[in-house]
């Protein structure tokens, strides 16, 4: 009978493992990594009360934005409150256009200024003070917003304060500026990788806590805003703001609630101007051995054809478990407002993917009523589970075929959890010359690093979602920018004003109303003439900036490390030419030259000090908050047994049918009971 009774509590717990919905990691601090699966995993306390698991304990936010240029200074305060001396890891992300040039650590009274080294000797410089017992903080770039910080012999007791700072430009799209502040890296779905791949991309095996849980410290955002002319609709669409104006052109931002956890969620400040955009025009600035301009101005208005080309759209349709719940009936109302107004002489097709892809029809259909029901019901049907398996369904999407004589566009639904951007970035790549690429990102913490680089290699426009009443609303944005651009055939020279190292080397069509801007160097004097011309729907357009009329600043020194960053983003960010040693030496030596993160440049502040003598070190991972309205199914995947989305309910029931059957047979006969000690997930 015991021996009956074992193997049935042995198939009861085989059972209750295979029917969960995704896999969940447990481990202890120091564990081998050999074997751990580069994925997501779900923290889960271990009995070991000696070692803190939770070590930042507050990141506080300050930003200045002063015109459209704004310096964020975040720090984030560590203590170790266990017994045992530990060594801490701790992911943040940024947004796409940031340029980290500057960190500082305290412990104490004592304030070490970080130095920018490559990042090969960097981090060698950090396991050597870890080693001989020093505290010792690295940051590391994963992506160009996704960061990594490594503590060292965090001491108990101890507490270590890090402060960064950062600078970006503010764009503004339809006459509505937009500050994007990422609070948490959502959890990134990871395709086989090569041993390369997997060296760079080990910070995707991240803990996270569970769906409702919110990190144990505090989070605080500061705003003040500054634009030089009067500021109308200024709100936060992410968070609860209180608002103290000191007059109409300049205000103070703050959170409404601070025992409402910030840091789940990305922060999104919106302003409107009344009447002219500010910082049209140029910016001069005068250093020491270089002299930096930023040329900003505003395109015309748009001018809608009369008749508007047709056009072919294929929608690619995440329906991964990461989608399940809140984004995926997001996605469902976007898609919905896509393909109803589309023109009776357009055509289009829907692709789904999760673990596999499917499609809606084998070639481009007609905007039919019958038809785009037919996409309806496709799409509406959908529940949400599977890995995230973009990259074979864009392939999949560009070998349908497509409409003869039309504009080809596809457009892209996803949250964007994946670790494999690179291969997307390459594929738009390959494929620029035949289809505009544009995409929607679904949820308050996207992956803007995929959503932005999709647009940016593609050709097109990219936007966030980040709820359902956003999405009639981005939609309509969608079809205003592909009917017809603002802008074509776009040159900028300079007449008796000694330009060079100029950034973006071309503009592309602008089918927004955003600014153009451009950055670059200058010799000699400021004297001569800027012209901007190219062609509108109804006819020429141009446009002169005389030199002298623009001040030089010392107060425009953000201006060089904004180049810096847009040189480095053509060289790199999106994919390109990262195999080229030259562009690595170039890469390297913008990062030394301007200290700042790139790549292959990270920053490393050691205290001198030997503060551990024991030898003791525990590694510890510090876990984040699921973003908001993120399933527990983003973690590991959300599939079972590797199953196609649309066998994953089938399959799941099944198996519970099956062990309720077998346990109601035999469970009351040999008098079953399961004993278990400590929890999963």
């Amino acid at each position: 009978m015991k021996r009956k009774r074992k193997f049935l509590c042995m198939v009861f717990a085989w059972l209750v493992l295979a029917i969960c919905p995704f896999p969940v990691y447990a481990e202890e601090a120091g564990e081998d990594d050999a074997d751990k699966p580069l994925a997501p995993y779900f923290f889960i306390e271990g009995a070991d009360t000696a070692v803190d698991h939770f070590p930042l304990k507050d990141t506080q936010v300050s930003v200045t934005i002063n015109g459209t240029i704004a310096e964020t200074y975040v720090t984030q305060t560590y203590t170790n409150e266990g017994q045992n001396p530990i060594s801490a890891t701790y992911i943040f992300p940024a947004s796409t256009g940031v340029t980290v040039h500057g960190m500082e650590m305290q412990i104490g009274d004592q304030v070490i200024a970080a130095r920018i080294r490559e990042r090969e000797e960097a981090r060698n410089e950090f396991e050597q003070a870890k080693s001989e017992g020093k505290s010792a903080s690295l940051l590391e770039q994963q992506r160009p917003n996704i960061f990594t910080m490594n503590l060292s012999n965090l001491m108990p007791g101890q507490t270590i304060s890090l402060k960064l700072h950062y600078t970006e430009l503010i764009h503004a799209a339809d006459g509505i500026y937009q500050f994007v502040f990422p609070t948490v890296a959502g959890p990134r779905y990871a395709n086989p990788l090569t041993e390369d791949e997997a060296e760079n991309s080990q910070w995707v095996a991240a803990p996270y806590l569970e769906d409702g849980e919110t990190a144990s410290g505090t989070y605080r955002i500061d705003v003040n805003l500054s634009t030089g002319v009067p500021i109308t609709g200024l709100s936060c669409k992410s968070h609860d703001v209180d608002i103290a104006w000191d007059n109409n052109a300049s205000a103070r931002v703050t959170l409404a609630n601070p025992e409402d956890f910030a840091g789940n969620r990305d922060y999104i400040l919106e302003y409107r101007l009344t009447g002219e955009d500010i910082n049209c025009g140029l910016m001069l600035n005068k250093g020491e051995t270089e002299n930096f301009f930023m040329l900003m101005v505003q395109p015309p208005q748009r001018c809608k054809p009369e008749d508007i080309p047709p056009r072919d759209y294929t929608f690619v349709v995440d329906v991964s478990g990461s989608m399940s719940g809140y984004p995926l009936d997001t996605a469902k109302e976007l898609i919905r407002s896509l393909v109803t107004d589309l023109q009776e002489t357009d055509t289009f097709n829907v692709v789904l993917f999760s673990g596999a892809s499917t499609q809606l029809s084998s070639k481009p259909l007609p905007a039919t009523e019958e038809n785009v029901k037919a996409a309806l019901e496709l799409v509406d049907g959908q529940v949400g589970a599977g890995g995230t398996e973009l990259a074979p369904a864009l392939e999949h999407a560009i070998g349908l075929p497509s409409s003869k004589d039309t504009a080809r566009s596809i457009v892209i639904i996803t949250d964007g959890y994946i670790s494999g951007e690179t291969e997307i970035f390459d594929m738009i790549h390959e494929n620029l010359g035949t289809t505009n690429f544009f995409s929607f990102g679904i949820g308050g913490s996207v992956n803007r690093y995929l959503i932005e680089g999709i647009a940016k290699t593609g050709g097109g426009e990219s936007f966030v979602v980040t709820d359902s009443e956003d999405a009639a609303a981005m939609a309509e944005k969608f079809r205003t920018y592909i009917q017809s651009p603002v802008l074509t055939g776009i040159h900028v020279t300079a007449d008796n004003f000694d330009v060079y190292d100029v950034e973006p080397l071309q503009i592309p069509t602008l089918f927004a109303e955003k600014p153009i801007i451009m950055f670059g160097k200058w010799r000699g004097e400021p004297t001569g003439t800027i012209r901007i011309s190219g062609q509108t729907g109804s006819g020429d357009y141009a446009q002169e900036i005389q030199v002298s009329e623009s001040l030089v600043s010392p107060q425009n020194q953000a201006i060089g490390y904004l180049w810096a960053r847009t040189r480095v983003e053509r060289l790199m960010d999106y994919g390109f030419s990262q195999d080229d040693e030259t562009v690595k030496d170039e890469v390297t030596a913008i990062g030394l030259n301007y200290s700042m993160m790139t790549p292959y440049t990270s920053f490393i502040a050691v205290l001198e000090k030997v503060q551990n003598t024991t030898g003791e070190n525990t590694d510890v991972e510090q876990p984040q908050p699921l973003p908001s309205q993120v399933s527990s199914l983003a973690v590991g995947g959300g599939y079972l047994f590797g199953s196609e989305p649309d066998m994953l309910l089938p399959v799941s029931l099944a198996v519970l049918l099956m062990a309720a059957v077998f346990f109601f047979r035999h469970g009351k006969k040999g008098g079953v009971s399961c004993g278990t000690k400590g929890s999963i997930g």
